[in-house]
């Protein structure tokens, strides 16, 4: 299901079929992605479809959001991921991002978030959350750019050296 477009890029909902599941797996294995968002531990075809299942599948059957596959609209090529997220440890929903190397720093990223901040929008989201590390200066800025403001430091878990939570209102 498409969820939105843009100039250039399109987000729809993730599928089992066998190229999204290759492409989640391969960029849940990105060293930034595991560096700036965390291992996974998904590390084969199998427990990438199992994730996908269990995770934006059933997202967006419990809350009609989730994490969708952004594409190039000209050739259909996928180049990352961009979608709204309910977290236990987070009151709002929080958007959230990766995209592989090849296709960071042109701009994709911005476009494929104002295009889920509108979907927010559309679906009543009043508030959005945005998480980050503090190192992470690329994600730190373009929520910035978004309108999200920097809130606090928060611990997700004992183990967690501090995260950004930055907020915006919707409404």
């Amino acid at each position: 299901m498409i969820i939105a477009e843009t100039e250039r890029l399109r987000l729809r909902t993730i599928t089992l079929d066998e190229e999204d599941v290759a492409f989640h797996l391969a960029l849940l294995n990105d060293p930034a992605f595991i560096e700036h968002i965390g291992d996974r531990g998904v590390r084969s075809m199998d427990e990438s479809r199992h994730y996908i299942t269990d995770g934006p599948v059933a997202m967006h059957e419990r809350h009609g959001h989730s994490m969708y596959m952004v594409e190039l609209k000209d050739s259909g090529t996928r180049i990352g991921m961009c979608g709204l997220i309910k977290r236990d440890f987070l009151e709002d929903v929080d958007i959230g991002y990766a995209f592989m190397p090849e296709y960071r720093g042109r701009g994709y990223a911005l476009e494929a978030a104002r295009a889920t901040v509108e979907h927010a929008r559309a679906l009543g989201i009043r508030r959005l959350a945005g998480i980050t590390s503090p190192t992470n200066t690329a994600s730190i800025e373009l929520l910035q750019k978004l309108g999200l403001r920097f809130q606090r430091v928060m611990y997700k878990s004992p183990e967690d050296t501090g995260t950004n939570l930055y907020l915006a209102e919707l409404a």
